[in-house]
C-alpha cells in the first residue's frame, strides 16, 4: 500500500506538471491527495509493525521530526523552483519517488493482517467521505458568508452522514474503522487529544503567518521563516520525546506538552504592528514548538500502541484522518468565531483583534487536550511477556521486521 501510494503520488505529480489548464491541474491535485492518503498512514503502520516498546516511540519521534523538516524545506525549495518554472515543483517528485520505491522494496519489511476478512467497506468509505466533505464545506462557507440555507443543509448532511458512518461500521463484516478500536479508552482519548491539538495547530499556522504579514508588515518569506524554530526544535528533540514517553508513559508528556504550547500562544498575543521577530515572535514560537515536541510523538505512539498490531494500519489511518479533519474544521470555524471573515483579512486593526481572540480559543483547545490526557491516558501494558512472567525488555529486530523473540532478564513464577 505504501509503495502504491508513492507511485500514485508520483504519477499524479507528473500529470500536474504536464497540466494544460487549471481544471486538469486541480483534478491532478485531487489525485495527489489519494496517493498521500495511501502512503502516509502506511508509513506509520510499517513503523508500528517493525518496532516495539521504547524503540517504536523513538522511531515515531524521528518520523515526526523529519516530517517537520520536509515541511520547512518544501516552501523554500518550492519558491526557488517556482521562480524558474512552476511545473518543476511537481516534476521534482518523480526522482524522489523512484528513490523511495527502491529503498522500500529493498529494506522495508512487509506487514499484513492475516486475520482480515475479505472485501472492502465500500458503504463506509462513501458515507465517511460524504460526512467529512459536507461538514467541512458547510462550516467553511458559514464562517465566510454567515447563515445560508445551502450551507446549513450541507453541514446538517455532514452530521447525519457521520452518524450513519458509525452505524455502518458497527454492522459491517469488514469495517473501514473497526469499532473495537474505540472500545479501548486510551485509543479514544488519544484521538480526542489529536482532534484538539491539531485543531489548534491548524489555526495557529494559518493566522500567525497572516498576522505577521497583514499587521506586522513582514514579507511572505519572512513570515514563513518566522516559524522555523518550531521545525528545528521538533527535528532535534522529537525522537528523544518519543523515547521518553516510551519509558515513563504518555500521560505526563501529553499533559505538559499542550500546556506549554498554550503558554507559547499567550506569548504570541504580543505580536502587533510594532512586532520584532527576535523580541515578540521568537519566544512564543520557541515555547509553542517545545510543547509540540513533547506532544506529537507520544501522541502518535500512544495511538499505535493502544491498537492491536493487526489493526496498526487502521489505527494510523484513523489518527491521520482525525488530525487532517481537525485542522480543516478548526480553520473553518475558529476565524469566524473570532470575527475574522471577508474584508477583515485586509484590515490590520480588525484582523489583529480577531487574531488575539483566535489565539485564546486555540490555547483553550490545547488546555482541553491536556485535561483529556491527564484524565484518561494510562501507560499501555506490554503485550510481549509470557503469561505470569515479568519481562523487563523484549528483544526485536528493529530494522528488518517485527519482534522475533523475548529476552527475559528477570522472571517470577
Amino acid at each position: 500500500m505504501f509503495v502504491v501510494g508513492v507511485v500514485w503520488f508520483a504519477l499524479a505529480s507528473l500529470l500536474c506538471g504536464l497540466a494544460p489548464d487549471i481544471g486538469t491541474l486541480i483534478a491532478a491535485r485531487a489525485l495527489q491527495g489519494v496517493g498521500g492518503a495511501l502512503l502516509t498512514p502506511g508509513s506509520l503502520a510499517l513503523i508500528s509493525a517493525s518496532f516495539h516498546g521504547p524503540d517504536r516511540a523513538a522511531a515515531i519521534g524521528a518520523w515526526s521530526g523529519l516530517g517537520g523538516v520536509a515541511g520547512a524545506i518544501g516552501p523554500f525549495l518550492g519558491g526557488w523552483l517556482v521562480e524558474w518554472n512552476w511545473r518543476t515543483v511537481f516534476l521534482i517528485n518523480l526522482p524522489l519517488a523512484a528513490l523511495i520505491v527502491i529503498i522500500a522494496l529493498r529494506h522495508v519489511p512487509e506487514s499484513r493482517d492475516t486475520e482480515s476478512p475479505p472485501g472492502l467497506d465500500i458503504a463506509g468509505t462513501v458515507v465517511g467521505a460524504v460526512g467529512l466533505g459536507a461538514l467541512t464545506y458547510g462550516l467553511t462557507g458559514l464562517g465566510e458568508r454567515g447563515p445560508d440555507p445551502l450551507l446549513l443543509a450541507a453541514a446538517g448532511l455532514g452530521v447525519l452522514a457521520l452518524v450513519a458512518f458509525v452505524l455502518v461500521e458497527r454492522r459491517s463484516a469488514h469495517p473501514l474503522v473497526p469499532p473495537t478500536l474505540f472500545a479501548n479508552t486510551t485509543f479514544s482519548a488519544a484521538n480526542a487529544a489529536t482532534l484538539l491539538v491539531y485543531g489548534a495547530l491548524g489555526v495557529v499556522f494559518v493566522l500567525l503567518v497572516l498576522q505577521l504579514q497583514v499587521v506586522a508588515g513582514f514579507t511572505p518569506l519572512a513570515a514563513g521563516t518566522a516559524l522555523l524554530p518550531v521545525t528545528v526544535i521538533m527535528l532535534v528533540f522529537s525522537a528523544r520525546a518519543g523515547a521518553l514517553a516510551g519509558r515513563i508513559g504518555p500521560r505526563l508528556p501529553m499533559t505538559l506538552g499542550p500546556l506549554v504550547s498554550a503558554a507559547g500562544l499567550l506569548l504570541l498575543l504580543r505580536v502587533d504592528e510594532t512586532a520584532s521577530w527576535l523580541v515578540d515572535v521568537l519566544p512564543g514560537v520557541t515555547v509553542f514548538g517545545a510543547g509540540l515536541t513533547l506532544t506529537v510523538a507520544p501522541l502518535t505512539s500512544t495511538v499505535l500502541d493502544a491498537a492491536p498490531d493487526r489493526f496498526a494500519g487502521a489505527a494510523s489511518g484513523v489518527n491521520n484522518a482525525v488530525a487532517r479533519a481537525a485542522g480543516l474544521l478548526a480553520v473553518a470555524v475558529v476565524p469566524g468565531l473570532a470575527g475574522i471573515s471577508g474584508v477583515v483579512y485586509t484590515d490590520p486593526v480588525a484582523f489583529s483583534a480577531g487574531f488575539r481572540t483566535a489565539m485564546m480559543i486555540s490555547a483553550g483547545l490545547l488546555v482541553a487536550a491536556a485535561v483529556v490526557a491527564f484524565a484518561l491516558l494510562r501507560r499501555p501494558r506490554r503485550e510481549c511477556a509470557p503469561d505470569r512472567l515479568r519481562i523487563e525488555e523484549c528483544a526485536h529486530c528493529g530494522v528488518t521486521g517485527p519482534q522475533i523473540y523475548p529476552r527475559i532478564r528477570t522472571a517470577e513464577r
